[in-house]
């Protein structure tokens, strides 16, 4: 079953690799933090915000929680579709879901909580120039 998904979304292609899985051929549970850090990086990437820039300028964006709930297992060779979503924009914050698809099989669901801090790993507020950006990619 497909949910109805958001203009908002973007949408990254992952192969699971051999080495991302189990003897069982079944994808090992943390390679989905990496797959959902591929995707949001992409995501940001689509929306005119790179990463690289961020640290130019001496940002940085912390995780400060994650989450995962698997539905079905990928396995090596599949063909996985990762959905990414900014779902709130807060002053120093921002929050991404993620839904895993193998064709229409939702795999898993997920979501990360980011906070925007300095090279010392202090909190600070979103940049002007990157809030109205992340503010425009929002549901």
């Amino acid at each position: 079953m497909t949910t109805a998904r958001s203009s908002k979304m973007h949408k990254t292609a992952i192969r699971v690799r051999y080495a991302e899985t189990d003897r069982m051929g079944v994808a090992y549970y943390g390679d989905y933090f990496t797959w959902f850090e591929v995707a949001r990086t992409e995501h940001f990437r689509r929306i005119g915000l790179l990463y690289t820039e961020l640290e130019k300028e001496g940002i940085r964006l912390m995780v400060v929680s994650a989450k995962c709930t698997y539905k079905a297992p990928a396995t090596y060779d599949d063909m996985l579709h990762v959905e990414s979503e900014i779902t709130n924009v807060k002053n120093t914050s921002l929050s991404f879901t993620y839904m895993v698809y193998r064709q229409s099989t939702l795999v898993a669901t997920g979501g990360t909580d980011h906070v925007f801090t300095d090279e010392k790993g202090k909190p600070i507020k979103i940049p002007e120039r990157a809030k109205e950006i992340l503010n425009a990619s929002v549901l």
